[in-house]
């Protein structure tokens, strides 16, 4: 006879919805977005998505807050696309960020404000400062 482990010990603890292939997209938008950011940098960006589909004002999925037009330059610019298989830091990444940890204080857009000239999101108030990105509300 085996023994079963109760339900909530075989899932993760998400605070939104994500099953396998929306936590793999996830950690490929993250590696995309933030590959050369620090660990802390990266889980922002998860974060920032996570804020997002918790919001009422986004999509409340994963992949169509990923996918919604204009949003992610590494979608319009295919970056996302290029990364099929998220290394390590990402998903460890997307992990924490589904998890909770959100070290934005709740942000719900990121820029880097040397690459770009939209004058609403440098309007916005910044949440955290890592790496090349500005996390905002």
């Amino acid at each position: 006879m085996t023994i079963r482990k109760p339900a909530t010990e075989e899932k993760n603890a998400y605070i939104i919805p994500a099953d396998e292939e929306e936590r793999i997209l996830l950690a490929r938008i993250i590696q995309a977005e933030a590959e050369a950011e620090p660990q802390e940098g990266k889980i922002a960006v998860g974060a920032v998505v996570v804020n997002r589909v918790r919001h009422s004002d986004f999509p409340n999925t994963i992949y169509e807050v990923i996918m919604e037009p204009y949003q992610f330059e590494s979608v319009a610019n295919n970056r996302l696309a290029s990364v099929v298989t998220p290394n390590q830091e990402a998903i460890e990444a997307a992990e924490k960020a589904l998890q909770g940890v959100d070290p934005t204080n709740g942000a719900l857009f990121f820029f880097n404000p040397h690459l770009t000239e939209n004058q609403w999101l440098k309007s916005k108030r910044v949440q955290m400062a890592t790496g090349k990105h500005f996390f905002v509300v």
